[in-house]
């Protein structure tokens, strides 16, 4: 498979190294620096297209790839404002996009716990609290990873109206508490507390392999799908 990636900074540079051991070809390393290159680059020469950039170039890439038939893997947060404008642009040009908050398989299995928690808590009068703690480098807060759980827990909660990243005393918030230390790569807790007991669940990242090796595995499987597709439909042909 011929990649074509899109951000080179730790998480592009990781995907580089994984993806070349498992016998992928790395045809372009694109970053702020020599974004020019694409003006250049043979789009047919390429499979797929992994992008882990910034927020503020993430909607440009994600249409450059739409636009040369590319299918892109987008891991990059803090852009989705523009979400319904790129899955306009996507059923526009025919193309192939898959935005997913986190890529780690054992994250998504934890999307999948939290919603199944949240449904049965629902009318059981717990507050509710959710904390993410990220390295200093991270751009944006809350991270994608953390607005997904919220929104999973919205979902069921009718009690909560929204999330906000803050403390709140409001009944009708969920709050979402961001803490950036080095050199964590990704941490997240969902609590569950009342005046009798806790319950609380936890994903904690020890490096970024997991993200890694789950962007690899959805750019081996979206290079021949159509579509806006999701996390979803590609667990769905794996398990």
């Amino acid at each position: 498979m011929k990649i074509l990636l899109l951000g080179y900074g730790k998480m592009g540079q990781l995907i580089d190294k994984l993806a070349t051991e498992k016998g992928h070809e790395v045809v372009g390393k694109i970053n702020i620096d020599n974004r020019h290159e694409l003006e250049h680059l043979n789009s047919s020469n390429v499979d797929v297209a992994i992008e882990f950039s910034q927020p503020e170039a993430a909607v440009e890439n994600i249409k450059w790839c739409l636009e040369h038939q590319i299918p892109v893997a987008v891991g990059t947060t803090g852009w989705l404002d523009k979400r319904a404008e790129i899955n306009a642009y996507c059923k526009e040009k025919n193309g192939t996009y898959l935005f997913a908050s986190n890529y780690s398989i054992g994250v998504n299995i934890f999307f999948k716990l939290n919603e199944y928690l949240a449904q049965m808590m629902a009318d059981q009068g717990y507050a509710i609290t959710t904390k993410e703690i990220h390295h200093t480098s991270k751009k944006d807060a809350p991270s994608g990873t953390s607005i997904t759980l919220a929104e999973g827990i919205l979902k069921h909660v009718t009690s909560k109206k929204n999330w906000v990243n803050h403390e709140t005393n409001d009944a009708q918030e969920l709050e979402i508490i961001s803490e950036r230390i080095d050199p964590a790569p990704g941490t997240h807790e969902i609590t569950y507390s009342s005046p009798v007991d806790t319950i609380e669940i936890c994903h904690t990242a020890h490096s970024r392999e997991g993200f890694a090796k789950g962007a690899i595995a959805v750019a081996e499987w979206l290079k021949d799908q159509k579509g806006d597709k999701t996390m979803d439909e590609f667990l769905a042909s794996k398990f």
